[in-house]
């Protein structure tokens, strides 16, 4: 085992641990997902809040494993639509939704506003917890618009819908690299290492 501190994320997505692995350099530190402890717990994301799904993962894991884990909960939130999806963005039009599902769902919730009243954003909570610790929390968010229509092929979930006004175009027409800069994950990700620094963890 390396001597370097050890962090676990909260996923099996190793796009997302490619993620992490880029936030954590600066300190050192070794990222591992839960691909690598296929004993963890399953972990039921039935909080209300973004912030709350993104503790219980980050308390659950760090206390199964027993050391420092990290969990991320995020969505949408459309304002016409009283902030929905919200937590419920990834199973918007149903448990085992695709992500075009539930986009279409929510264009066809949206087909009477018309576009300067479709204001939404993207808002990603980020938790950090060590073993009996205290979470130390971290959140982030991108506004935009949401469009009648879908446009561009990169990204994912409600990127194709989601357009940036700044930028005159779609979340899914952004270089991927200019995304990873700006998206809401981004701005969590550089707020929590602020954090963890601060906290001198």
């Amino acid at each position: 085992m390396s001597s370097r501190k050890q962090v676990v994320l909260a996923t099996r997505n190793q796009g997302k641990v490619r993620e992490f692995e880029r936030l954590f350099a600066p300190l050192g530190w070794e990222v591992h997902s839960l691909a690598a402890y296929p004993d963890a717990p399953e972990v039921i994301e039935d909080g209300e809040t973004f912030a709350a799904n993104a503790i219980k993962k980050a308390v659950t894991i760090a206390e199964a494993l027993g050391m420092a884990a990290v969990a991320d909960d995020s969505g949408l939130e459309v304002d016409a639509l009283g902030g929905r999806p919200g937590v419920y963005s990834a199973r918007y039009a149903g448990e085992k939704a695709s992500d075009e599902e539930n986009w279409r769902k929510l264009l066809l919730e949206l087909k009477d506003v018309p576009l300067e009243k479709r204001t939404a954003r993207f808002r990603c909570v980020l938790a950090y917890v060590e073993p009996g610790g205290e979470p130390i929390l971290a959140s982030g968010s991108c506004e935009g618009v949401i469009l009648p229509e879908p446009a561009g092929t990169n990204g994912f979930g409600y990127d194709p819908v989601f357009f940036l006004p700044g930028r005159n175009c779609t979340m899914a027409q952004l270089d991927p690299d200019v995304k990873n800069r700006i998206s809401h994950r981004a701005q969590a990700m550089q707020s929590l290492l602020e954090e963890i620094r601060r906290s001198g963890q």
